[in-house]
């Protein structure tokens, strides 16, 4: 199944951070990395008191569940010390979020896909259409539409 990531940290050597991610993620079983995109400096959304995001995304190929991609993700996440003090949008040294999970729609505590508010986020949007820009969200919509109607 083919899946898409999302990248972004704000706290120490961002760019680092996202380079270790990304290399814990090629040595996982049962991923494969397919494609990066540019990785851009964006502004906080939600709480803005705090320092800019580099931001990005990556395609993989899984043979994973949703569930146990998320599972591997968020394992990566403590691997590189992220801990969540439960402010959403706070600041973090590493964010690995599931973006979307091939055309797959799920609901459930603790795991939505596609992430919710994606199609309202400009630092999620770009590096996907960088990466697909026929790349449809399920119960979106098409992201070249979605990014100009945010543009």
């Amino acid at each position: 199944m083919k899946a898409y990531i999302g990248l972004g940290s704000n706290l120490g050597n961002r760019g680092e951070m996202i380079a270790r991610a990304l290399g814990v993620l090629k040595e996982e079983d049962g991923i494969r990395l397919l494609a990066v995109s540019t990785i851009r400096e964006t502004d906080p959304v939600g709480i803005k008191d705090q320092p800019r995001f580099l931001n990005g995304a990556a395609a993989v190929e899984t043979d994973l569940t949703v569930g146990e991609l998320l599972d591997r993700l968020l394992a990566i996440e403590r691997k590189l010390g992220r801990t969540r003090d439960g402010r959403t949008g706070g600041p973090r040294t590493i964010d690995l979020d599931l973006l979307l999970y091939g055309d797959l729609f799920v609901d459930e505590p603790g795991l939505q896909v596609p992430h919710p508010r994606l199609a309202e986020r400009l630092f999620a949007l770009e590096p996907l259409h960088e990466l697909d820009p026929k790349l449809t969200i399920p119960g979106a919509g098409p992201v070249a539409a979605l990014l100009s109607g945010l543009e």
